[in-house]
């Protein structure tokens, strides 16, 4: 049928067989997801999702000085953490180490607000915190020095 501006005229009466299809594959979607043999969407992804109490190595980036960036690397399970440098020697781009450390004693401090010591001093410092506790003494503030 011609319209009166001279095009013709699509519509039809009823419904596409397109619509139908959409609607049936829909339907047929919808009764797979509510009926399916117990399996979860997490079978899609490449590792197993620990929403809690998450281990392994996650890494990030951060600024080390205003014109540095670098990369942060947290392996929660033996208690690390290092940091990485983009450095360019002689035109190749290297990853340097920057820093690196193991925080297994420093998460027992109370009481400290300094800087420059090692590990085996943060550790030395949580086992005489620990006697001073256990001998019925209790935790004294230092004023920040060890």
């Amino acid at each position: 049928m011609n319209t009166p501006h001279g095009s013709i005229d699509r519509r039809r009466s009823g419904t596409h067989p397109v619509w139908w299809v959409i609607a049936v594959s829909l339907v047929f979607i919808a009764l797979n997801m509510t009926f399916r043999d117990g399996s979860t969407v997490e079978q899609a992804l490449g590792q197993n999702v620990r929403w809690a109490g998450s281990r392994g190595i996650f890494a990030f980036t951060g600024p080390l000085s205003p014109s540095t960036h670098g990369v942060f690397m947290v392996d929660v399970d033996t208690a690390n953490l290092w940091c990485y440098e983009l450095v360019s020697v002689d035109g190749v781009k290297r990853l340097r180490l920057v820093a690196s450390r193991s925080w297994i004693h420093d998460r027992h401090l109370e009481d400290y607000n300094v800087d420059g010591l090692s590990p085996s001093d943060i550790e030395a410092m949580v086992n005489e915190q620990r006697a001073r506790v256990n001998a019925g003494g209790h935790l004294q503030s230092t004023g920040g020095n060890p």
